[in-house]
């Protein structure tokens, strides 16, 4: 004996709130839940003049770095050294990839190489400038902004590091909100690029 369906009077409230729920949830994930962040560069100085020519070659390797770094995130750490985004607000790129662009750059202005390129630009080096990001955050205890970078200069031929530094600088950050972070990372970014071509001599 079969029993013969009824319809309910609930369940198409049910679905229809149900299909409501979706619908709003799509909308929100379509528009990425808020605005698109603020993206910021990073600059090659150019106002610090000749330091210098010399009609050597030098082949700029991407710096290396700890993961947390290797992002295009603007990143805050605290007092007891853990590490956060600042919110709204990215690189052009990962950091690496454009500290190397931008040393490059500085070289270029300061006049101080014949030849200066990266990995693959088809020039046969006489060196090769090795870096490694130690930092490039703000600091939130102090709210400045702090660049770490070690550099070494290696004999291409030979493999035998030349000679090698740690390059640091610290800036006043201000308010930690995306452009007071990028601008005084930038700051701190150009201070080490100046000292590190004056260096590479």
């Amino acid at each position: 004996m079969s029993i013969p369906l009824q319809s309910s009077p609930i369940m198409p409230r049910r679905l229809r709130a149900a299909a409501l729920t979706l619908t709003a949830a799509l909308l929100l994930a379509g528009c990425g839940g808020g605005s698109a962040p603020t993206t910021f560069d990073l600059t090659a100085p150019r106002d610090f003049g000749r330091v210098g020519a010399s009609r050597a070659t030098l082949v700029v390797q991407e710096p290396t770095t700890v993961q947390a770094l290797d992002s295009d995130r603007v990143i805050v750490r605290d007092s007891s050294g853990a590490l956060s985004f600042v919110g709204g607000a990215q690189w052009a790129d990962r950091v690496p990839k454009l500290v190397q662009v931008r040393l490059i750059q500085t070289f270029e202005n300061g006049g101080r190489v014949g030849s200066v390129a990266r990995p693959g630009d088809r020039i046969t080096p006489e060196a090769q400038l090795l870096t490694d990001i130690r930092s490039f955050n703000i600091d939130a205890a102090s709210g400045t902004a702090v660049v770490e970078i070690t550099a070494k200069l290696v004999g291409d031929r030979t493999g035998e590091v030349r000679r090698a530094r740690l390059f640091t600088a610290r800036v006043p950050a201000g308010a930690v909100d995306g452009p007071a972070a990028a601008q005084a990372l930038d700051r701190a970014l150009s201070q080490v690029l100046i000292e590190m071509v004056r260096w590479a001599r």
